[in-house]
């Protein structure tokens, strides 16, 4: 089989296209000023931003169903050890960058204030345990497997809690598991979107971007492709519509109607990249996400610990982030604008790195 970039170019450029709006959506100038599309739903409902953390998942699926292939090549114990020691290294680089820069006021932050779970943590126990599933149980079981964690999940919410963000069977999982120390407090109060809990379903969002994967590698580069992908798509967004119903759209409840909606869509984007890339060979504008597609997770970590530099050290009486926002761009583009200008240039600077990177031929993955 061909490799990756030169056969699905599609899939780089849509991992890379994610790894763009990710940025673009955590590093806005001011949290005030955010355009709409740019804020995740309140609490029920969607937006484009809560499109592309799911998104994010769907893209590693879409990588493992490369990757398992030489997996079960290896045997299982080397499976095992290739599996859990990536797991654990980006568990770990998601925990140290909540703890970074580890000092404060001239001591060391306390871990026991340190958030345990996030962004990176869920996309590394997503990947442990959608590996472990396909390699063990096939994409039979992964298939049963997502069926019963959405139903599953549906049930264990409206058993044990009700649908607010302070009485849902989620929070209480993480108080009683992970304490009210080691969880997100941006709420104003503790409530971890990407808790113990929540975690089942998204594993099914891996799950679909597996078999996404698989679809491509055996149908190839087609119409019959694009069209099934495509249907498969449409249906998926008309059960989540159906499914809110009964249980509301949620990114912060990782609800399994959003599931199925975020899928649903990104299968659909799948189709259409890979209709304009692969068969109508519409390629001259896809470089500039390809170079963020390389090195996804490295750009990312790379994201975190810029933005909390420049949260970290001062200008008179403000961060760095925050004053560069203020005075460089907000002061003469305007609030909202100025933001998003802030966004843009913060991300381009990372593009910038990539790029370097990948004239190097440099590519870090762990």
């Amino acid at each position: 089989m061909k490799q990756l970039k030169e056969r699905y170019l599609s899939l780089d450029v849509f991992r890379g296209l994610t790894l763009f709006l990710m940025i673009i959506v955590n590093t806005p100038g001011s949290w005030s000023f955010i355009y709409k599309p740019l804020h995740h739903a309140p609490w029920n409902g969607f937006t484009l931003t809560d499109l592309v953390f799911p998104t994010f998942l769907f893209v590693v699926g879409n990588a493992m169903s490369f990757s398992l292939k030489k997996f079960e090549e290896i045997g299982n114990t080397a499976f095992l050890k290739k599996v859990f020691k990536r797991t654990f290294l980006i568990f770990l680089i998601g925990f140290l960058l909540y703890w970074f820069p580890f000092f404060k006021d001239g001591a060391l932050k306390p871990i026991s204030e340190t958030r345990i779970f996030g962004v990176l943590q869920r996309i590394a126990l997503c990947y442990c345990f959608a590996a472990l599933i396909l390699h063990y149980w096939k994409p039979k079981g992964a298939l049963i497997f997502s069926v019963i964690a959405l139903v599953g999940y549906h049930i264990i919410l409206l058993l044990f809690g009700d649908l607010t963000m302070q009485g849902n069977a989620a929070i209480k999982a993480d108080l009683w598991l992970i304490g009210s120390s080691h969880m997100y407090k941006g709420e104003g109060f503790p409530f971890d979107p990407e808790g113990v809990l929540s975690t089942l379903p998204a594993i099914v969002n891996v799950n679909a971007g597996y078999f996404a994967g698989v679809f491509l590698q055996q149908k190839g580069k087609t119409y019959e492709a694009i069209a099934k992908l495509t249907m498969v798509g449409g249906v998926l967004i008309f059960l989540a519509l159906g499914w809110d119903l009964l249980l509301p759209i949620n990114k912060k409840l990782w609800t399994s109607s959003y599931v199925l909606l975020t899928v649903g869509i990104d299968v659909m984007v799948l189709s259409i990249l890979v209709f304009v890339i692969e068969i109508l060979k519409k390629q001259s504008w896809t470089y500039f996400f390809e170079v963020f597609g390389k090195n996804p997770l490295f750009i990312y970590i790379l994201s975190g610990v810029f933005a909390t530099l420049l949260f970290t050290f001062s200008i008179g009486e403000t961060s760095a982030y925050g004053w560069i926002a203020e005075n460089v761009f907000m002061s003469w583009m305007g609030n909202l604008f100025g933001s998003l200008m802030f966004a843009l240039v913060f991300t381009m600077i990372l593009w910038l790195i990539a790029y370097y990177m990948d004239k190097k031929k440099i590519y870090i993955k762990v």
